[in-house]
């Protein structure tokens, strides 16, 4: 089987309520917006703050500092700015996204439903609704850290789990996913709570129902976490990834944003710490001792993780950390294409999977691709395969998707609190 004919993952899930609008509200030649629009966040930062002080009824410069922390995850700041723009445009349909993200990235569902209910996404307002008596992502642990053996590393990692207590599963991982995914089948087994389905936009921009739901539980390791919002995709489609293994659901970003995780690629694990400032000062250090590289990110929507990054002499651009691409390691809008100098692919197509069914993919080569100081050389791309509408829909451009080739070689740590990927190339002894 050759791997450059399977695409699995690809999970870049759209949610068209959350994507962002840009420039609304000052002129499109002024300074602040246009750094947003070309992600430098800290830059547009900076003057959005200065046009707070001298005039603070703006409701673009609160709106963009809002997103902007978001974009940091500095959760609290950013409800700050969103109530008071919110306050001088109680009916802004902007605000009202951003702010209901919010309050899911705090697992704040009380607060999030009616915000999403007023977008006109019920079935998610039903879903978060159904947590009024319990607390989600509620983890339940002895120890702090517990790791989670690859089954195959290659050509994604794929690992066990438990699922309501006793249902054994085997799952992808993929960041290019938000929630739990879990087959129809898995679901309709679990008798997991549903309510219905919204449409999603997956790889080669192609649509898929994308069911809403809810379990008890999922064990990872020695860590139990209950109460876990899914969402209910056709996974069995990946069995070509999964050396026929029958996939049950994925484990995308959402979940492991409630840990300091690592995809330790060279050591076939998963591990996972629980937050805490011991935990992460601690792994600062041995990361720092360890020489790891450290990569600053940001994160827009409920799982989109860019960061800066380069293909072959091309301009510096924000690449997204979807590690779910089997096979490869780079996916990217022709834009992106034409700016690092790379013929428009061409020969023999292939047939991929993504989360919206089958694609023709042409496969090539980038030279070379680099996150931060971290670079990669001959990388496998596929041409074909990057779901369009992405490379705008956040209000700023994504250049392109960073994969599993790329990542292959070290061990990836996602920190969420600090917005950090460290990689390192070496396995702990």
């Amino acid at each position: 089987m050759m791997l450059g004919r399977f695409i699995c993952g690809i999970l870049s899930l759209l949610v068209p309520l959350l994507a962002l609008r840009a420039g609304d509200g000052l002129r499109a030649d002024q300074e602040p917006d246009r750094l947003f629009r070309e992600g430098k966040f800290s830059e547009a930062e900076a003057l959005y703050s200065q046009i707070q002080a001298r005039d603070p009824s703006n409701f673009q410069a609160a709106l963009r500092l809002g997103t902007i922390s978001l974009l940091k995850n500095r959760l609290g700041d950013a409800k700050t700015w969103l109530d008071k723009a919110l306050k001088r445009k109680p009916d802004d349909q902007e605000a009202k996204k951003l702010l209901a993200q919010v309050f899911y990235r705090m697992d704040d569902f009380a607060r999030a439903a009616p915000l999403f209910r007023t977008l006109g996404a019920e079935r998610v307002a039903k879903k978060l609704e159904s947590f009024a008596a319990r607390v989600p992502y509620q983890i339940e642990a002895q120890g702090s850290v517990t790791e989670v053996p690859f089954i195959y590393t290659d050509p994604l990692p794929l690992i066990e789990v438990t699922l309501n207590g006793d249902k054994k599963a085997i799952f992808i991982i993929d960041t290019g996913g938000s929630e739990i995914y879990l087959d129809p089948e898995v679901a309709r087994e679990l008798k997991a709570v549903q309510f219905g389905s919204t449409i999603g936009v997956y790889g080669g921009g192609l649509q898929a129902n994308t069911g809403h739901g809810r379990i008890d539980s999922i064990r990872l390791g020695d860590f139990v976490v209950r109460n876990v919002p899914v969402l209910i995709l056709s996974t069995k489609r990946f069995a070509p990834v999964a050396h026929g293994k029958s996939v049950d659901g994925i484990l995308g970003t959402t979940m492991l944003s409630h840990f300091l995780a690592t995809l330790d690629y060279p050591r076939g694990k998963l591990i996972l710490h629980q937050k805490s400032i011991d935990q992460l000062q601690k792994f600062e250090q041995e990361a720092k001792d360890q020489k790891a590289a450290v990569i600053p990110f940001w994160m827009a929507g409920d799982h989109f993780m860019v960061a800066w990054g380069q293909v072959n002499k091309s301009k510096p651009m924000l690449l997204f950390v979807d590690t779910g691409l089997a096979g490869g390691g780079f996916l990217c809008p022709p834009s992106t294409l034409k700016d690092a100098a790379i013929a428009l692919p061409g020969g023999p197509a292939f047939e991929g999977v993504g989360g919206g069914g089958k694609m023709k993919i042409v496969p090539y080569t980038v030279d070379e691709l680099s996150l931060g100081n971290v670079k990669g050389r001959k990388i496998r791309a596929f041409h074909g395969a990057f779901p369009e509408p992405i490379e705008y829909a956040q209000g700023f451009r994504i250049g392109g998707i960073i994969s599993h080739q790329f990542f292959r070689p070290y061990a990836l740590t996602l920190d969420f609190s600090e917005m950090r990927l460290f990689l390192k190339s070496e396995p702990n002894d």
